[in-house]
């Protein structure tokens, strides 16, 4: 499913991608489409998963070992509900 976008570029970058979508017979939108695409690629691989920087993981980890987990009981008897 396709989402619509509407995105701002300046001139110089919207007559080139214009000329472009000319000369190969293409649409704007899949020109930018698969641009994207293949930045997202190169910036971040394939993981479509959760991805976390180290300092996000070390600080997940941090909490996990540090901070007290009641259940859901004990918090309810605590807010009294």
């Amino acid at each position: 499913m396709k989402k619509r976008l509407n995105i701002t570029i300046d001139e110089e970058l919207y007559k080139k991608v214009r000329a472009l979508s000319f000369f190969r017979n293409e649409s704007i939108s899949e020109i930018i489409r698969r641009s994207l695409k293949a930045w997202i690629d190169k910036k971040i691989g394939k993981k479509e998963n959760l991805i976390l920087s180290a300092k996000d993981e070390k600080e997940i980890l941090e909490i996990l070992a540090s901070d007290e987990f009641i259940t859901s009981e004990e918090a309810k008897e605590i807010l009294d509900l």
